[in-house]
């Protein structure tokens, strides 16, 4: 054989075994690389127990206090709610952040709806002293606000020249009356002339009594004693000794505070537990351990338009003059309940299109939940979809929780979308070039 053949033999030989060991590695190749679309596991992230906003691909120290890098665990777990993530937190952090969680335990909501009140004068107790002629004040028994009156007590004298000649006409009327008494024609002329000037003096208010004895000495009196038209307290005082007085005046404001209102803001959505008659407890300062009893009397049919509150009005007796108007106290309204599931209201966060809580799932994880709120019930809230009773969910420190449950979910987001990049498609291998011989 020639040095040619024997040189061609050898490059053929090695040839095919090149090409039998590139078949023999060809199918275990294909079985480590990944398929095209098929979605890849979320790369580990490390995290420093001290400092969770260090978080990097790879281990390592932290750079701000040295400690060593720890696995992030749950990193890239999807949660219930957009834009958030299941976390784990260990003991330890949990200690240090505070975190503390409670039972959704179930009960009694809408039984009892509390309030601040205003005590208030009752309107339909209040009544104005005025006169019918024009005087003069000879003498003033009530002399200050805030005074007791009885009904029928005097509060002051009024000399008026027409009163004066009021009662000089009707002595007149007397007296003509029994002149005529002889004649049959003129006797009835008599009587109605007398009726005449007594009428005229009743309506200036001038009691039967006084009447009667003036018809009966025949002498009228220079002044007018005024009288309270009902018992109360001053409210209200515009006059002294010698004033004058004129129909237009108000000489004084008689309030009855046996009775009073006391007046509450109620906002719009708690307007349905507060109906007109429904019972309600008050409370003040001034009266320690002692609750007066009442109903609600009116609510307005308009709401305020900055407060975004109705005024309801509740009657309380007030018979020992305990309650003054212008105080505060509370008020406690007794509605009927029912059962709903409660939480306490730093376990719901606004998520801005969602109410939020974080279930405590064991083991130092917690996973954030769309929830439902209804009735507020003092430092509770009810909630209507999303927990069942016994479910345990954070109660303080769920702003930290929620902050790093936003972070995970926003590195998983980032770690995916670098995942779903397809990979570059291999270029093929050019075909080797033979030579025929």
């Amino acid at each position: 054989m020639n040095p040619n053949a024997k040189a061609l033999l050898f490059a053929l030989a090695g040839l095919g075994a090149g090409a039998g060991l590139m078949w023999t590695l060809r199918p275990a190749a294909a079985a480590t690389a990944q398929a095209p679309g098929q979605p890849t596991a979320p790369k580990q992230m490390y995290q420093c127990p001290m400092h969770p906003q260090i978080i990097l691909d790879h281990p390592g120290d932290c750079p701000i206090c040295g400690m060593a890098l720890v696995p992030m665990e749950g990193h890239g777990e999807a949660g219930a709610v957009e834009g958030h993530a299941v976390v784990a937190i260990d003991p330890e952090r949990q200690q240090l952040i505070g975190l503390r969680t409670e039972k959704a335990a179930e009960g009694l909501v809408g039984g009892e709806l509390r309030s601040v009140g205003r005590v208030a004068v009752d309107e339909t107790r209040v009544r104005k002293v005025n006169v019918k002629v024009d005087g003069f004040v000879e003498r003033l028994f009530v002399d200050f606000v805030g005074k007791p009156v009885a009904k029928g007590q005097p509060l002051f004298t009024l000399y008026s020249p027409e009163l004066l000649s009021a009662q000089n006409e009707f002595l007149l009327a007397l007296r003509t009356r029994k002149s005529l008494a002889g004649s049959p024609e003129l006797k009835q002329s008599g009587e109605e002339l007398v009726a005449s000037a007594r009428r005229r003096l009743a309506l200036w208010d001038i009691p039967a009594s006084v009447l009667d004895t003036l018809e009966r000495t025949g002498q009228p009196t220079k002044t007018l004693t005024i009288f309270s038209p009902a018992s109360g307290v001053v409210t209200a005082k515009n006059l002294v000794e010698g004033a004058r007085v004129t129909p237009a005046d108000i000489p004084f404001e008689i309030t009855d505070l046996s009775r009073v209102w006391v007046l509450v803001d109620i906002y719009e959505a708690e307007l349905g537990r507060a109906k007109v008659g429904t019972p309600a407890e008050f409370t003040v300062q001034a009266s320690p351990g002692k609750t007066f009893q009442g109903r609600v009397a009116f609510l307005d049919p308009v709401m305020d338009p900055k407060t975004r509150t109705a005024k309801a009005r509740v009657e309380f007796a007030n018979p020992k003059g305990e309650l003054k108007p212008e105080m505060f106290g509370e008020v406690l309204f007794r509605t009927q309940g029912r059962k709903g599931l409660l939480v306490p209201l730093d376990a719901v966060l606004d998520a801005g299109t969602s109410k939020v809580a974080f279930l405590a799932l064991g083991d130092g994880r917690f996973e954030p939940r769309v929830v439902t709120i209804g009735t507020t019930v003092g430092e509770q809230v009810e909630i209507t979809s999303g927990l069942k009773a016994g479910d345990e969910v954070v109660v303080r420190a769920n702003f930290l929780v929620d902050s790093e449950s936003r972070l995970k979910a926003a590195l998983a987001h980032l770690s995916q979308k670098g995942a779903a990049k397809p990979d570059a498609a291999p270029t093929p291998a050019a075909a080797p070039s033979g030579h025929q011989h």
